[in-house]
């Protein structure tokens, strides 16, 4: 008889393949015990409440209070969810999570006066204050929260926005519902002959199967039907849009782009130019297109094309000693330390390494300010993507554990806007790696095969969603009508730019712009785009540099959000301002196409 794979239940999981989340609590019952601290403690805010202008010495007092109730936050939250995620049908995890929440939740509106009150202190009384060594270590802090001061309203429209909150997010929920329960897609036969249903998941599955006839029906059914719902989603998007559009009006921002990117306080410029620049080498990306459909052996080439690897039947095993042993070798121009530390964390402890059943799915790092940086894994001997899945979320856990151990509590997590340059630079070296060490041919070209499907879908195709994004924004602001029609015509033309004329796009294609959901959260797909051509840049930078270089990359690790985010990559050798990252990216991108195309 056939052998029959399981996936076994996690009390069958050997103890030494699962993270130890002792650097949290050492168990569900000390746990119990910081639970009761907490509900305890955050009746501590009361004492601050209305104080905070009247000294220095007093709103410092508050600031640390508040640091202790969120280290204390931080680690309840850290392990709930962490033992949440290793068996999501477990319901006593869900049943702790559901109890920390609700106390979350209670602390965060006891210290919600906090902000307001801080941005009611007279600028004069703000700066006497700040004069002071009691807070000095809170400098960044408030000045980061004072920069909102002309965008924060009267207490009276700040609380009708408020109220407004749960409303806001209507369009979202819609969208949501609609694309994940409601939608379906009908069943499709695979290149087994199998039936397999048709899901928004199963559907970037069939899109990489080999056979271009289950790639063809897959996606002309799937859009089917999000052309049988068009004009609702159209109506859902544009109710996005519009929110997006209200609320930068109604605190002054001079748009619905600039609001989004004054947290991180990024020029509108640095958006601008990543979309200029990406559109000015946009020929490598079309070259690219008409290499993979003549390795591809194909007379034209469509969407449903360009997912699938053109050396598909690529197989390698590589245990999970081995894939560390790999990681750790590939990062050595990092240095001992980086890689020593490295090595031992997911050897000891840091790594939840296979799957079991109920297991959440894909994989993660988890970085903390007093635990160990975990990383959960669901990794497969057989799957050459998971070595460097493995790689990129162990350059997550080592910027946080970094900046964790430099950088105060309030100054140690790093903002969205770095935080893929650390994982991205580990799949560069990777990469790097692999391809110097490797004799085998076919290797070679799938490794650059992947790099490039890599930097087309990160960078190029993320810009065109930045910039589908900016000229919906554009439309609401300026009046015109956010209609089926209009939604489409405006994709439909960046669709034309970026696949380049050669490129068949297909009617459906269109409808695409229905289907993602970041753009329920605008202005946030292009720090995808940044962040990899930032890692690019400093991978180069590092592999061609000495011990300066490795010196600058490592400080940047460590700096976690002490700097604004342009400083610290400025700090670390590449300046996001310019178009000269992008350019090394893409013109890196037009190599590997080369490097490819003489492989292949």
């Amino acid at each position: 008889m056939a052998t029959v794979k399981r996936v076994p239940p996690r009390s069958e999981v050997d103890p030494q393949d699962c993270w130890n989340l002792s650097s949290l609590y050492i168990s569900d019952a000390s746990w119990e015990q910081d639970l009761i601290k907490f509900k305890e403690l955050i009746g501590g805010f009361e004492q601050f409440r209305g104080q905070l202008a009247g000294s220095a010495q007093r709103l410092a007092e508050c600031l640390q209070f508040d640091i202790q109730v969120d280290l204390l936050s931080e680690r309840l939250g850290t392990y709930v969810f962490l033992k949440t995620t290793e068996d999501q049908a477990n319901d006593l995890y869900q049943g702790m999570m559901g109890r920390f929440q609700n106390l979350a939740v209670r602390a965060s509106q006891l210290a919600s006066y906090i902000r307001p009150e801080i941005l009611s202190i007279p600028e004069s009384t703000m700066q006497a204050m700040l004069a002071t060594p009691d807070l000095e270590p809170f400098h960044l802090v408030l000045k980061r929260i004072t920069r909102f001061k002309p965008h924060t309203l009267s207490d009276k429209e700040e609380s009708l926005l408020a109220m407004q909150g749960e409303m806001a997010q209507t369009a979202s929920k819609i969208f949501r519902q609609l694309n994940d329960a409601d939608l379906k897609f009908g069943f499709v036969t695979d290149a087994n002959g199998e039936s397999v249903e048709l899901t928004n998941s199963t559907f970037s599955q069939l899109l990489i199967s080999p056979d271009r006839g289950v790639r063809r029906t897959a996606f002309h059914q799937y859009y089917e039907q999000f052309h049988a719902h068009e004009n609702t989603l159209a109506a859902t998007l544009a109710g996005s849009v519009h929110t997006d559009v209200y609320y930068s009006k109604a605190r002054g921002y001079e748009s619905a782009l600039a609001a989004a990117l004054f947290p991180d306080n990024i020029p509108q410029a640095v958006y601008d130019n990543l979309i200029s620049t990406v559109r000015g080498q946009l020929p490598a990306v079309h070259h690219y297109l008409e290499v993979r459909r003549k390795k591809m052996n194909l007379p034209d080439l469509h969407h449903y094309d360009t997912y699938v690897p053109i050396l598909a039947d690529m197989e390698q095993t590589r245990p999970w000693d081995d894939a560390v042993s790999t990681v750790i070798d590939s990062l050595e121009p990092l240095g001992e330390g980086y890689c020593q530390k490295l090595k031992a964390g997911l050897n000891g402890g840091w790594c939840d390494r296979y799957p079991n059943q109920g297991k959440q799915s894909g994989a993660f790092s988890c970085g903390s300010f007093e635990g160990n940086p975990y990383i959960m894994m669901n990794y497969k001997p057989t799957v050459l993507n998971d070595l460097f899945t493995l790689t990129h979320e162990a350059g997550h856990s080592m910027h946080s554990h970094y900046s964790a151990r430099t950088q105060p509590f309030q100054y140690y997590n790093y903002t969205i806007f770095v935080a893929e340059v650390a994982s991205t630079f580990n799949e560069q070296l990777l990469t790097h790696y692999l391809l110097k060490n490797s004799s085998d041919t076919r290797l070679k070209a799938y490794l650059l095969n992947h790099e490039i499907d890599s930097i087309r879908a990160t960078i190029v195709r993320q810009t065109m969603f930045a910039e589908f994004e900016k000229l919906t924004h554009e439309m609401a602001q300026t009046g015109e009508g956010l209609t089926v029609q209009a939604f489409r015509e405006s994709y439909s033309q960046l669709l034309k730019a970026y696949f380049g004329p050669n490129f068949v796009i297909d009617e459906q294609l269109s409808l695409e712009c229905f289907r993602i959901p970041h753009f329920y959260r605008a202005f946030y797909v292009y720090k995808y785009a940044t962040g990899l051509a930032a890692a690019i840049a400093l991978s180069r930078r590092v592999l061609e540099g000495g011990p300066s270089e490795r010196a600058d990359y490592l400080r940047f690790l460590s700096s976690g959000c002490a700097k604004d985010p342009l400083e610290l990559l400025a700090d670390a050798g590449v300046d996001m301002t310019t178009p000269e990252p992008i350019e090394t990216a893409l013109k890196h991108f037009d190599s590997l196409v080369s490097q490819l195309d003489q492989l292949v």
